[in-house]
Protein backbone atom coordinates (compact mmCIF):
# COMPACT_ATOMS: atom_id res chain seq x y z
CA UNK A 1 0.00 0.00 0.00
CA UNK A 2 1.34 3.44 -0.95
CA UNK A 3 1.99 5.57 2.04
CA UNK A 4 1.86 8.59 0.70
CA UNK A 5 -2.31 8.24 0.06
CA UNK A 6 -4.22 8.82 3.25
CA UNK A 7 -5.33 5.93 5.75
CA UNK A 8 -8.11 4.03 4.61
CA UNK A 9 -7.65 4.89 1.39
CA UNK A 10 -4.95 2.42 -0.37
CA UNK A 11 -4.22 2.98 -3.91
CA UNK A 12 -6.62 0.05 -5.29
CA UNK A 13 -9.48 2.52 -3.91
CA UNK A 14 -8.21 5.38 -5.58
CA UNK A 15 -8.22 3.51 -8.70
CA UNK A 16 -11.29 2.11 -7.90
CA UNK A 17 -12.70 5.22 -7.39
CA UNK A 18 -11.53 6.88 -10.36
CA UNK A 19 -12.68 4.25 -12.60
CA UNK A 20 -16.34 4.40 -11.42
CA UNK A 21 -15.73 8.25 -11.59
CA UNK A 22 -15.44 8.42 -14.85
CA UNK A 23 -18.31 5.47 -15.66
CA UNK A 24 -20.63 7.92 -13.50
CA UNK A 25 -20.14 10.87 -15.11
CA UNK A 26 -20.15 9.06 -18.82
CA UNK A 27 -23.24 7.45 -17.61
CA UNK A 28 -24.87 10.11 -16.40
CA UNK A 29 -24.16 12.88 -18.54
CA UNK A 30 -25.47 10.49 -21.51
CA UNK A 31 -29.03 10.26 -19.63
CA UNK A 32 -29.02 14.15 -19.11
CA UNK A 33 -28.94 14.60 -22.77
CA UNK A 34 -27.15 18.01 -21.79
CA UNK A 35 -24.35 17.55 -24.40
CA UNK A 36 -25.48 17.56 -28.09
CA UNK A 37 -25.23 14.32 -29.90
CA UNK A 38 -24.48 12.57 -26.89
CA UNK A 39 -26.85 9.57 -25.47
CA UNK A 40 -26.55 7.28 -22.58
CA UNK A 41 -25.16 4.48 -25.70
CA UNK A 42 -22.18 6.56 -26.32
CA UNK A 43 -21.06 5.29 -23.00
CA UNK A 44 -21.05 1.99 -23.33
CA UNK A 45 -17.47 1.35 -24.08
CA UNK A 46 -16.26 3.68 -20.84
CA UNK A 47 -19.11 1.12 -18.61
CA UNK A 48 -17.57 -2.16 -20.45
CA UNK A 49 -13.68 -0.93 -20.06
CA UNK A 50 -13.48 1.36 -17.42
CA UNK A 51 -16.36 1.05 -15.25
CA UNK A 52 -16.09 -2.96 -16.25
CA UNK A 53 -12.91 -4.41 -16.26
CA UNK A 54 -10.64 -1.90 -14.52
CA UNK A 55 -13.25 -1.83 -11.72
CA UNK A 56 -13.43 -5.41 -11.67
CA UNK A 57 -9.71 -5.63 -11.45
CA UNK A 58 -9.12 -3.10 -9.04
CA UNK A 59 -11.89 -5.25 -6.62
CA UNK A 60 -10.08 -8.02 -7.36
CA UNK A 61 -6.77 -6.36 -6.17
CA UNK A 62 -8.24 -5.18 -2.83
CA UNK A 63 -9.51 -8.35 -2.24
CA UNK A 64 -5.66 -9.60 -2.80
CA UNK A 65 -4.78 -6.56 0.05
CA UNK A 66 -7.50 -7.81 2.53
CA UNK A 67 -9.78 -4.92 1.89
CA UNK A 68 -13.21 -6.59 1.54
CA UNK A 69 -15.41 -3.86 1.85
CA UNK A 70 -13.27 -1.95 -1.37
CA UNK A 71 -12.74 -5.29 -2.82
CA UNK A 72 -16.38 -6.29 -3.23
CA UNK A 73 -17.77 -3.19 -4.19
CA UNK A 74 -15.50 -2.45 -6.82
CA UNK A 75 -15.65 -6.50 -7.89
CA UNK A 76 -19.52 -6.29 -7.81
CA UNK A 77 -19.72 -3.11 -9.39
CA UNK A 78 -17.08 -3.78 -12.25
CA UNK A 79 -19.45 -7.36 -13.23
CA UNK A 80 -22.70 -4.98 -13.46
CA UNK A 81 -21.36 -2.50 -15.44
CA UNK A 82 -19.86 -5.17 -17.43
CA UNK A 83 -23.22 -6.90 -18.12
CA UNK A 84 -24.68 -3.45 -19.04
CA UNK A 85 -22.12 -2.27 -21.28
CA UNK A 86 -22.84 -6.44 -23.15
CA UNK A 87 -26.52 -6.49 -22.49
CA UNK A 88 -27.23 -4.89 -25.81
CA UNK A 89 -30.89 -3.86 -26.11
CA UNK A 90 -33.64 -4.81 -23.58
CA UNK A 91 -37.44 -4.24 -23.23
CA UNK A 92 -37.98 -1.74 -21.20
CA UNK A 93 -38.95 -3.70 -17.90
CA UNK A 94 -36.32 -5.86 -18.09
CA UNK A 95 -33.96 -2.25 -18.29
CA UNK A 96 -35.94 -2.12 -15.23
CA UNK A 97 -35.58 -4.73 -13.80
CA UNK A 98 -31.48 -4.33 -14.09
CA UNK A 99 -31.62 -1.29 -13.04
CA UNK A 100 -33.45 -1.73 -9.88
CA UNK A 101 -31.41 -4.97 -8.91
CA UNK A 102 -28.65 -3.09 -9.34
CA UNK A 103 -29.84 0.19 -7.23
CA UNK A 104 -30.00 -2.50 -4.25
CA UNK A 105 -26.43 -3.12 -4.99
CA UNK A 106 -25.74 0.60 -4.07
CA UNK A 107 -28.21 0.62 -1.07
CA UNK A 108 -26.14 -2.20 0.41
CA UNK A 109 -23.13 -0.48 -0.29
CA UNK A 110 -24.53 2.42 1.08
CA UNK A 111 -25.84 1.35 4.06
CA UNK A 112 -22.06 -1.03 5.07
CA UNK A 113 -20.52 2.52 6.31
CA UNK A 114 -17.12 3.28 5.70
CA UNK A 115 -16.18 6.97 4.81
CA UNK A 116 -18.74 10.07 4.19
CA UNK A 117 -17.67 10.44 0.69
CA UNK A 118 -17.99 6.54 -0.21
CA UNK A 119 -21.32 6.72 1.74
CA UNK A 120 -22.76 10.00 -0.05
CA UNK A 121 -21.17 8.46 -3.71
CA UNK A 122 -23.08 5.15 -3.31
CA UNK A 123 -26.13 6.99 -1.79
CA UNK A 124 -26.27 9.40 -5.15
CA UNK A 125 -26.09 6.35 -7.29
CA UNK A 126 -28.65 4.22 -5.65
CA UNK A 127 -30.76 7.12 -5.89
CA UNK A 128 -29.82 7.35 -9.69
CA UNK A 129 -30.65 4.03 -10.38
CA UNK A 130 -33.80 3.82 -8.24
CA UNK A 131 -35.11 6.73 -10.60
CA UNK A 132 -33.98 5.73 -13.64
CA UNK A 133 -35.85 2.23 -12.98
CA UNK A 134 -38.77 3.62 -12.14
CA UNK A 135 -38.55 5.68 -15.35
CA UNK A 136 -38.33 2.28 -17.57
CA UNK A 137 -41.10 0.63 -16.19
CA UNK A 138 -43.03 3.85 -16.60
CA UNK A 139 -41.38 5.30 -19.86
CA UNK A 140 -40.99 8.77 -18.04
CA UNK A 141 -37.83 10.71 -20.25
CA UNK A 142 -38.15 13.03 -17.88
CA UNK A 143 -37.17 11.23 -14.78
CA UNK A 144 -34.61 9.15 -16.98
CA UNK A 145 -32.66 12.94 -16.48
CA UNK A 146 -33.10 13.44 -13.34
CA UNK A 147 -31.43 10.14 -12.62
CA UNK A 148 -28.92 11.12 -14.65
CA UNK A 149 -27.95 14.36 -12.72
CA UNK A 150 -27.83 11.96 -9.65
CA UNK A 151 -25.64 9.83 -11.39
CA UNK A 152 -23.05 12.91 -12.57
CA UNK A 153 -23.51 14.04 -9.03
CA UNK A 154 -22.26 10.19 -7.73
CA UNK A 155 -19.52 10.06 -10.10
CA UNK A 156 -18.10 13.86 -9.36
CA UNK A 157 -18.27 12.56 -5.63
CA UNK A 158 -16.47 9.78 -6.73
CA UNK A 159 -13.65 11.43 -8.53
CA UNK A 160 -13.46 14.08 -5.92
CA UNK A 161 -12.60 11.07 -3.29
CA UNK A 162 -10.45 9.87 -5.06
CA UNK A 163 -8.32 13.00 -6.61
CA UNK A 164 -8.57 14.03 -2.57
CA UNK A 165 -6.85 10.81 -1.33
CA UNK A 166 -4.00 11.49 -3.74
CA UNK A 167 -3.85 15.38 -3.27
CA UNK A 168 -4.26 15.25 0.56
CA UNK A 169 -7.36 17.09 0.06
CA UNK A 170 -10.26 17.19 3.07
CA UNK A 171 -12.11 13.44 2.80
CA UNK A 172 -14.56 14.29 5.86
CA UNK A 173 -16.34 17.09 7.31
CA UNK A 174 -15.49 18.22 10.35
CA UNK A 175 -17.62 17.70 13.50
CA UNK A 176 -18.85 20.04 15.56
CA UNK A 177 -17.82 19.81 19.40
CA UNK A 178 -20.50 18.21 21.90
CA UNK A 179 -21.84 20.92 23.51
CA UNK A 180 -20.83 23.95 21.32
CA UNK A 181 -22.41 26.01 19.56
CA UNK A 182 -25.69 25.76 21.20
CA UNK A 183 -26.79 27.85 24.07
CA UNK A 184 -29.66 27.42 26.53
CA UNK A 185 -31.67 30.81 27.55
CA UNK A 186 -33.94 30.63 30.68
Amino acid sequence: MDKDVSAGSGITTVVGRLALGITLLAFGLGHTAVIDGVSATDAVSIAQYVGGIALFVAGLMALREGDSAGGTAFSVLGALWFTWAVAGEASANAAGLFLLLFALVALSLTLAGGDQLGQGMYGLFFVALLLMAIASFAGNDGLVKVGGWFAVAAGAVAWYAATAALAHWPTALPRRAAGRGVTATG
